[in-house]
């Protein structure tokens, strides 16, 4: 995955709240990479509406 790509979440691996439950099925544009808590790097993604947030990388995939 690279900065500048399309994606579209198809997943979410953990319970989150329901703004971020909303962005499942929807495209947005890598904006950069996220280190979490030592299990492996995050994407962020930039939304339409001009939100963003990370996902793991297995929640999302290109478009």
């Amino acid at each position: 995955m690279e900065i500048g790509q399309k994606v579209k979440v198809y997943r979410l691996r953990d319970r989150v709240s329901p703004p971020i439950v909303k962005k499942l099925g929807q495209v947005g544009i890598i904006q950069g990479y996220k280190v979490t808590d030592g299990a492996g790097i995050g994407v962020v993604v930039m939304f339409d509406d001009n939100t963003s947030t990370w996902f793991f990388e297995d929640e999302i995939k290109p478009v």
